[in-house]
């Protein structure tokens, strides 16, 4: 199965769409290993055209918060993939059953303000983004 998603900027869900062996499409949210939704959850909640299941995205999720992208201080951007295991399960409707494992890759890219003033004026702030951008794409395999 190949995945494909577009994350939402506010970590509130996205899209996303499988091909393979699921050949579906639908929603994602971030939610915590109970199920409840949570922005900063590493878990999510696929809800697709024809049933539901969950991913755990804890090993991944831990990977990606210690990946550092350097910023290139003539443009105040800067970019990178984190690449890791993540592992579906806890199925509904046509998935019910799932059981598989994907290693998936997000990608992202922002751009940064410069301070207009004070002691670091002209520098990139880091506190915050112009724009980003993030895409999720993986392969794995499923059974259900």
């Amino acid at each position: 199965m190949k995945i494909l998603v577009t994350p939402s900027k506010t970590g509130n869900g996205g899209t996303i769409l499988i091909t393979g062996a699921i050949g579906d499409y639908g929603k994602t949210l971030s939610i915590d290993k109970n199920g409840k939704a949570d922005p900063n959850g590493t878990y999510a909640k696929i809800t697709l055209h024809k049933g539901t299941f969950e991913v755990n995205l804890t090993t991944f999720e831990a990977k990606a918060n210690k990946a550092e992208f350097p910023i290139d201080k003539a443009s105040c951007s800067s970019e990178g993939s984190v690449t890791g295991p993540v592992t579906l399960f806890k199925g509904t409707g046509l998935y019910e059953g799932i059981k598989g494992t994907a290693n998936i890759t997000e990608t992202v890219a922002w751009i940064l303000p410069r301070y207009t003033s004070g002691k670091n004026k002209g520098q990139c702030n880091g506190n915050q983004s112009l724009d980003y951008f993030s895409s999720i794409t993986g392969n794995g395999t499923v059974s259900f």
